[in-house]
């Protein structure tokens, strides 16, 4: 995979699970990061652990709700301020909200989950979009779903957003394109990260584990997926060897996604 030297990314929800995944590969490749969160302390942590791997990593944390929009002017002001360009942006914060059944679904839950899973992405391409176009172009990686190419029993809002990010990815390339920026979205399945866990908790809140080991099961791999394998993928698009790709969302989870309901 090509280098990431001179290159800065920023990744939003980067303190922990996906983001930090991703944050791990870019700076051992030589990028700059800046690292969105809500967490100061999460924030602090993850970039203790960075550097633990990458010494020499140039880092810039900042704490952010990506759901508000002036909080995303300054993530992407302070970060062209601090190392110049946006070469790559991975927009990857998200919550899942809880789960319950459409008609008895919270509503002041449904609208937070919206709010950060639709309208944070959105703020997101709409101010680094315009650094890209002024620089001649980069890549982006939003954050869709399985939950954005199918639907899940008991999660309305987070399917609902997550297909809304599927289809903003597809505009964005067709729109952007010609500017030499490249958008696509992954689609992760059941990646073993702090969300995924807090999901097993609801589904089983006597059992978590047996509740992942029943979920595992009817994964084609009869296993849940790591941080880091999602990490690699989003390095690659998020490089210069995704030099054609453009308007994907690609699903990383084992093939589940194939499978005809839930057999």
């Amino acid at each position: 995979m090509s280098s990431f030297n001179g290159k800065t990314i920023i990744i939003t929800g980067g303190a922990m699970g996906l983001g930090l995944a991703t944050a791990k590969v870019v700076a051992q490749k030589g990028g700059n990061l800046t690292l969105v969160d809500y967490n100061q302390e999460a924030l602090d942590k993850a970039t203790a652990e960075i550097k633990s791997l990458t010494p020499d990593a140039k880092i810039l944390g900042i704490v952010a709700d990506v759901s508000n929009e002036e909080a995303v002017k300054n993530y992407v002001n302070a970060t062209v301020a601090q190392f110049g360009t946006i070469d790559g942006f991975y927009n990857n914060a998200g919550i899942e909200g809880r789960q319950a059944p459409i008609i008895s679904y919270d509503i002041e839950v449904f609208k937070k989950v919206i709010d950060i899973n639709l309208l944070g992405v959105y703020y997101g391409l709409r101010y680094v979009i315009p650094v890209m176009q002024k620089q001649g172009g980069g890549r982006i990686v939003n954050v869709a779903s399985v939950g954005g190419i199918r639907g899940v029993v008991n999660q309305m809002p987070y399917v609902a957003s997550k297909h809304a990010v599927s289809g903003m990815t597809k505009n964005a390339a067709i729109e952007y394109g010609k500017d030499g920026i490249y958008t696509n979205a992954i689609a992760p399945g059941a990646i073993l990260t702090p969300m995924v866990a807090e999901a097993f908790k609801q589904v089983n809140p006597a059992d978590p584990q047996a509740a992942e080991t029943e979920y595992a099961q009817r994964n084609p791999t009869r296993r849940l997926g790591k941080p880091e394998e999602v990490g690699k993928l989003v390095a690659f698009l998020l490089s210069d060897e995704c030099s054609y790709v453009n308007g994907q969302t690609i699903a990383i989870d084992g093939g589940e996604s194939n499978l005809y309901g839930n057999s």
